[in-house]
């Protein structure tokens, strides 16, 4: 059984195992301040997600604004840059030297919290382009729409020529605005696509991790019964 069948396990070993059969086992104090760092990070992060969830799930509704759509792209922007960074951390960890089983387990356990954060903000991540996607359709469907509006060619001639001459001026601004909307469109979802890109490199190298700190706890945990 590996630690991530049971990520209690170590926890339910008495003080006097971890340090009797430890006898390499000292405090330090630099591994416990690095990661209660790390550990604070990602708990900030629930909040991001949380606000990202609440702004994604307007995107496609009555309720979707440009204010909206920009809050969606910051969340995502800062979200992502702070997993790279807590990753970069989880980097620094995995190679600290001499760790003890405690500082092992709280390794694990960071990897863990890391992993799982990392596939909740990875769907968010999804839904975000999902629907980044269907509004560019939709703006090129509503382009197309008006760029093949029939002309008048009836009898009543000039004068229903005159009335559907307003409104191809005010289609005009219709197109000029479903232009500018799938440029933002595509841009946004490039954007998306990147970081997609490169978190899903991020969560392979932590996904490692955590399943090589599995083993080695499971190791552990046995040579102390």
């Amino acid at each position: 059984m590996s630690f991530a069948d049971n990520p209690s396990a170590l926890e339910s070993q008495p003080t006097t195992w971890r340090r009797t059969d430890d006898p390499q086992y000292a405090d330090d104090p630099e591994f416990q301040h690095y990661t209660s760092q790390l550990s604070d990070q990602l708990f900030a992060l629930t909040a991001n997600i949380s606000k990202l969830s609440n702004q994604i799930a307007l995107l496609g509704t009555k309720r979707e604004t440009d204010r909206v759509r920009e809050r969606v792209q910051d969340l995502l922007s800062e979200t992502g840059d702070s997993f790279k960074d807590i990753g970069e951390g989880l980097r620094k960890v995995a190679a600290w030297h001499d760790l003890g089983p405690s500082q092992k387990y709280t390794q694990g356990k960071l990897n863990q919290e890391f992993k799982a954060s990392l596939t909740e903000f990875q769907s968010l991540q999804r839904q975000a382009l999902e629907k980044q996607r269907a509004s560019a359709t939709a703006a090129k469907a509503a382009l197309d729409q008006d760029g093949s509006s029939p002309t008048a060619t009836t009898d009543a001639g000039q004068q229903q020529l005159q009335q559907q001459e307003a409104p191809r001026l005010a289609n005009q601004d219709d197109v000029d605005f479903q232009e500018t909307l799938i440029q933002t469109r595509e841009t946004e979802i490039r954007q998306i696509e990147s970081s997609v890109s490169e978190l899903n490199e991020l969560f392979r190298d932590v996904a490692h991790m955590v399943h090589e700190q599995g083993g080695q706890l499971d190791v552990i945990i046995k040579d102390g019964k």
